[in-house]
């Protein structure tokens, strides 16, 4: 496999391009709706590989069309596309996927599993090659897992219609190519609760807003609820025997683990969205049951009724949205060795010490104490060998955002909304 390191040194450079270049560049090479690309990661502990399952035109690009090279560096993937005539890098965009999860358990030591997985891309105008990468382990390099070259006006691209789901606007801020669309997904809700979904919906974007740093940057989100219509109340409780009729196919014990509350159903999730301009993901489930959980640029979970509901959509919306990760270290999870200590994660808001500079390091006070950035020895699921930038987090227990995480938000706001400071 080709390793690809340089390619970030460029996206840095990228990034320092005028906004009017940016903006032509897009028009001159996207059409303003969505390529879709479902794809199978197969594989186990030791080695994985992507194979293409279907490509969709679907009629919405709800992203940004400013800021078209990923600068963040963050997620267990990337997907890069190239114009196929000058092999130019035209986007970029990093992400995580369940399955990245899965091939740390034990169970992946001993089985071959294959997951669908979903993303978008801007529509391009000409042919183009779509690169699909993977970070790997014992280099935290990425290596090329599929390259195929893609004609957007091929007769094997999917362009029929898909059922159209009630959307109703919570807040509307402005052109979503200029700010964060975050939608609100229906889950185990049933046609006589969709009345409820809409009141947990405008309930969630009041704890959002609730909650520094979103407070500041209420005018950088659209949020629109759609309204999924299940069978049956609820979710999955495999562990112990529950399951439910959904339209997203959610449940709890993900791994194992009761509280780890997850989809593997990504075409389920892209089947909703379709239609609607989508930035972020939260997936809203019809529950009191403590749980969730968040992948970076894929989705966030959580439930509606329990008592910790907004700190835990709040929590995991940080996964999902801004790439952070968990910092707590005493919790029973599935993973086995999950960060490599000879590394340092990509995750902005934990540190190995192995590259601290381009870390917090710059944001260490004279005098560190518990409510300013420091190094506090344990998070990422380990006690020993990682560090985090706070006694106290949302990441955490969900305290309050640090100092760390929260500029890590607003990076990312900033970046999705073009909104300069």
């Amino acid at each position: 496999m080709r390793k690809i390191p340089l390619l970030f040194a460029v996206f840095s450079v990228f990034c320092c391009t005028s906004l009017a270049a940016q903006s032509v560049a897009f028009d001159t090479y996207f059409e303003r709706k969505s390529l879709r690309i479902d794809f199978a990661l197969s594989g186990n502990a030791v080695s994985q590989s992507v194979a293409v399952q279907q490509l969709r035109e679907e009629p919405v690009w709800g992203g940004t069309v400013n800021n078209l090279i990923d600068p963040f560096n963050y997620g267990g993937y990337y997907i890069y596309v190239y114009d196929k005539a000058s092999r130019a890098l035209l986007y970029s965009r990093g992400f995580n996927t369940l399955f990245e999860e899965w091939r740390t358990t034990a169970q992946a030591e001993t089985e071959t599993q294959s997951w669908t997985n979903s993303i978008s891309v801007p529509y391009p105008k000409s042919p183009v090659t779509v690169e699909i990468a993977a970070r790997e382990r014992e280099d935290m390099q990425f290596h090329t897992l599929l390259k195929t070259d893609i004609d957007p006006a091929s007769l094997f691209i999917d362009r029929s219609p898909l059922p159209e789901n009630k959307i109703t606007d919570i807040q509307t801020a402005g052109d979503p190519a200029e700010k964060v669309d975050l939608l609100f997904l229906a889950e185990g809700y049933t046609a006589a609760e969709q009345d409820k979904f809409i009141a947990d919906a405008r309930r969630f974007t009041v704890a959002l807003f609730d909650t520094p740093p979103f407070t500041d940057y209420r005018d950088c989100f659209n949020i629109r609820a759609v309204s999924l219509i299940s069978e049956e109340s609820g979710t999955d409780v495999s562990g112990k025997g529950i399951f439910k009729n959904t339209a997203l196919n959610s449940g709890y014990y993900t791994f194992g683990i009761d509280r780890y509350l997850t989809t593997p159903d990504m075409k389920a999730v892209r089947d909703a969205v379709w239609n609607v301009p989508c930035d972020a993901v939260f997936i809203l489930v019809n529950t009191d049951t403590y749980g969730g959980g968040g992948m970076y640029n894929f989705y966030a979970i959580g439930t509606a009724d329990n008592e910790r509901t907004a700190h835990v959509f709040t929590h995991e919306f940080g996964h999902s949205f801004a790439g952070l990760a968990d910092e707590y270290f005493t919790s029973e999870v599935a993973y086995d060795n999950f960060y490599n200590l000879d590394y340092e994660p990509w995750e902005p808001n934990i540190t190995t010490l192995v590259d601290f500079p381009s870390k917090w390091k710059d944001m260490l006070p004279t005098d560190a104490g518990k409510d300013t950035p420091g190094l506090f020895e344990g998070g990422g699921y380990v006690p020993k060998g990682i560090y985090r930038p706070a006694d106290h987090c949302m990441m955490r227990d969900y305290a309050p955002f640090c100092p760390v995480c929260s500029k890590a938000i607003v990076q990312m706001i900033r970046f999705l909304s073009n909104r300069p400071n």
